[in-house]
């Protein structure tokens, strides 16, 4: 064999160890890349998360959703258990570890409560957006703060014992069917409240008189919607909440279920507090 045919050879070699090391290198850089470095979503648009109050259910988002949806952003409205604060924050706090890249959080009602403790120490949760909310500091519960700022609420609910698994008992809060209308939806036709009567979830005493164990709007930017024609939860009551709170506030003439009765307003504020930057306060 001649010199200059071992020479190609050799080369020939060399190219076929430089190929396996390139792959080699390649496969290292795969697994060493650090853990949910492909699951990065920091760049993308937040997904909205919003959750419902007493005697509603996730439908009542059903507005909201199809206008954030055409904005091109995600949305997870999950279902909120009603069965006391702790336990509906502890739930709503393991559906946003499911979730994954930035969260945009939004209350309406006594979902306030639920959001302000379930956000405490989520670093991927962005702003909160309160919606004619409750939203009490820590130590304060829903009925200290009605206390203050006495509604048309207390009047306008039945009490029913309850019954669960293990020997469970409490008790059940739930709107008088007549009072739905005027206290809860009154800038709703007479016949859509009839069907939110019937089909309402009751909240369990416990979720109005358990204290709150964090308020996550003292460290985050929130934003939030004053139902001015509200009587579950006294107007005053929420400028009092936004004010504390610093929060970007819009004031409409709403009543309670802002979401259901002025869905583009709701929508817009939400768009507001999903901006990289925030917004200015209207």
């Amino acid at each position: 064999m001649t010199a200059s045919a071992i020479h190609g050879i050799r080369r020939r070699i060399r190219g076929v160890h430089v190929t396996a090391a390139g792959c080699a290198l390649a496969v290292c850089a795969v697994w060493a890349a650090p853990a949910g470095a492909a699951d990065d979503t920091s760049a993308a648009e937040p997904t909205i998360v919003l959750v419902h109050g007493a005697f509603a259910d996730a439908s009542s988002w059903n507005g909201v959703v199809e206008r954030l949806e055409r904005q091109g952003y995600p949305v997870v409205a999950p279902a909120n258990p009603l069965r006391g604060l702790h336990n509906d924050a502890t739930y709503i706090a393991s559906v946003l570890d499911g979730i994954k890249g930035p969260i945009v959080l939004v209350g309406h009602s006594y979902g306030g409560a639920v959001i302000s403790t379930a956000a405490a120490g989520n670093s991927r949760v962005k702003s909160l957006v309160f919606v004619a909310a409750l939203v009490p500091d820590k130590g304060e519960s829903g009925m200290s703060l009605s206390g203050r700022f006495p509604s048309e609420l207390a009047g306008a609910t039945r009490s029913v014992p309850f019954r669960a698994g293990g020997g469970v008992t409490g008790t059940d809060l739930y709107l008088q069917p007549d009072k739905v209308h005027r206290v809860f939806a009154a800038d709703l036709p007479e016949r859509t409240a009839r069907l939110l009567a019937a089909t309402q979830r009751p909240v369990s005493m416990a979720a109005l008189s358990e204290k709150a164990e964090a308020a996550a709007w003292r460290t985050l930017p929130s934003w939030f919607l004053v139902a001015k024609q509200d009587r579950a939860i006294n107007p005053a009551q929420e400028r009092f909440e936004a004010r504390r709170a610093g929060s970007h506030t819009v004031q409409i003439d709403s009543s309670h279920v802002a979401m259901l009765s002025h869905p583009g307003a709701v929508t817009d504020l939400v768009l507001q507090a999903a901006k990289p930057a925030g917004s200015a306060p209207p």
